[in-house]
């Protein structure tokens, strides 16, 4: 899994997982800050969310338009002081008046154009490293491993953003509680959220020291396609007729439109199925279901996975009883921490974005062992084939939460500050594990795929293309948040269900003329 790969996918990978620590510890509380901050409903925070979220993803077109011209590495550190100045912003302790708004406002404002500049780019540095023949059969796992890095950064994540809440709370005498209006509590409340925008600042910094710090490991991959062609890689740069580059970028234009309603689907969790959570979920969880709220036992259980592989993966004997004894001590660990916790335990609603990177990273080996082994006879399914695999398996992520929301009470009949907080957490998480298998199936291949595919001169466009198609599914998000009050749940959940099917169908009338276009 890990066995030669170059040194710089590391590098840039734990570069990543700093920055995307810091983003999701925002994103996990953001919508309830703003409800919070400014008492904001489902339908406004939701479609603030929405459009930030699109803002986010489709600035890196802008931000690949101009690395293709000046270069990704210039771009990557320009787009991370640009985003430590967003963060910092959106730390301020500003009031709930038009000065607050406008000082947030401008800091997403910052925070996306500084994404803009720094995650596509950094991506095509990643798939520049595997241009090089000797690494080239590895693109694909090497983008299942650094998304499996991001994930370990948005693991981690929530747990932080609830301990900076809870620790705020408590020094203003209050503690979490999501029927609490009252004044004096929303703003204590909005205040501790705030402070989870400085821990970004400070991975941020993390993120510089790891991404200059290992320089020379990915240098030589920081070329577009011009230096490429004046510098010793010359021989390496493919030449494609005009035909060629016209159909390859068709392919990719079609698969982007079809990836855009699985991002609006999979972009609930900070909306619609945050709100699930904090109006339909249980306030509390007792016995083995326990373990799933300790981000240190689930941290434990992924690592497991990884030294548990290492049994079978290993060469020497001496490996693999290294890995064995590694394993029972990580599982020991697990259970500890598990023996330790409170029974009952109370959770809270940004408690569930840890599950989606928990699997992310817990799955991601099992992923890239099931299909090496379909590659080793032939039998691996191409990457237009995963995305569309991809959509029908989200499909069965929303039919789970469907299930579980029979015989509850609408959004609309239980009112603004109304909760029937009866459903068990394992809805929930059934849901995002199902949306997890889709995920893997989907955004690591999708990527992988861009980075092959993508003609030359075209590599950062294409890239931010990818992430485009991205942005307009998340700002679709936010149908789902502005139906919330107006209709049922079920009918909420059945239009993903709908426009999942209905894509999946799509992608695969599309697939051999995608697959012709990208030979």
């Amino acid at each position: 899994m890990f066995k030669n790969q170059p040194k710089g996918l590391f590098a840039l990978a734990l570069a990543n997982t700093g920055e995307r620590f810091g983003y999701y510890t925002m994103l996990a509380i953001f919508a309830l800050f703003m409800q919070a901050k400014f008492g904001w409903d489902e339908a406004a925070a939701g479609q603030v969310y929405a459009i930030f979220l699109a803002a986010v993803y489709f600035m890196p077109l802008v931000g690949g338009m101009l690395a293709d011209r000046i270069g990704y590495g210039k771009c990557v550190t320009v787009g991370i002081a640009v985003m430590f100045l967003g963060y910092l912003a959106m730390a301020l302790p500003t009031g709930a008046d038009l000065a607050g708004k406008l000082t947030m406002f401008g800091g997403l404002a910052l925070i996306a154009t500084g994404t803009g500049l720094f995650k596509g780019n950094l991506q095509v540095l990643v798939g520049n490293l595997y241009d090089d023949s000797k690494y080239a059969a590895k693109r694909d796992s090497a983008f299942s491993l650094f998304y499996m890095a991001i994930n370990i950064g948005a693991m981690f994540a929530p747990a932080m953003a609830k301990y900076v809440t809870n620790w705020k709370l408590s020094q203003s005498g209050f503690t979490y509680d999501a029927a609490n209006f009252d004044p004096a509590y929303l703003e204590a409340l909005s205040g501790a959220y705030g402070l989870c925008f400085g821990v970004a600042c400070i991975s941020l910094i993390l993120s510089v020291a790891i991404y200059f710090g290992t320089r020379n490991w990915w240098k030589h991959a920081d070329v577009n396609a011009k230096q490429a062609k004046q510098g010793a890689a010359a021989e390496s740069v493919v030449e494609l007729t005009p035909k060629q580059t016209k159909d390859r970028m068709v392919a990719l234009l079609l698969v982007f439109a079809v990836v855009i309603f699985f991002w609006m689907a999979f972009h609930q969790n900070g909306s619609a199925l945050t709100f699930f959570a904090k109006k339909y979920t249980v306030g509390s969880v007792a016995g083995p279901m326990r373990i799933c709220f300790n981000i240190w036992s689930l941290a434990l259980i992924a690592a497991s996975i990884y030294t548990l592989f290492g049994i079978f993966q290993n060469d020497s004997t001496k490996g693999k009883c290294i890995s064995a004894v590694a394993t029972c001590a990580l599982w020991g660990g697990a259970y500890a921490l598990y023996a330790g916790m409170p029974d009952p335990m109370a959770i809270q609603p940004s408690d569930f974005q840890q599950f989606n990177p928990f699997f992310v990273v817990a799955l991601t080996p099992i992923s890239i062992a099931l299909f090496g082994a379909l590659a080793n006879k032939g039998k691996e399914p191409s990457a237009p084939k995963k995305i569309a695999l991809g959509m029908l398996v989200a499909a069965l992520g929303f039919v789970v939460i469907t299930l579980g929301s029979f015989g509850l009470m609408s959004p609309s009949e239980l009112g603004e500050s109304g909760t029937q907080n009866i459903l068990s957490p394992s809805w929930l998480i059934g849901t995002y594990l199902t949306l997890t298998f889709a995920e893997l199936l989907l955004s690591p291949m999708g990527i992988s795929f861009v980075s092959k595919v993508a003609p030359p001169k075209y590599k950062g466009l294409m890239m931010g293309g990818w992430f485009g198609a991205t942005a307009i599914g998340n700002y679709l998000s936010s149908i789902p948040s502005m139906l919330w009050n107006k209709i049922p749940l079920m009918a909420n959940w059945g239009i993903l269900i709908a426009l999942c099917l209905v894509s999946a169908i799509i992608m695969f009338a599309l697939l051999k003329k995608i697959e012709a276009a990208t030979k």
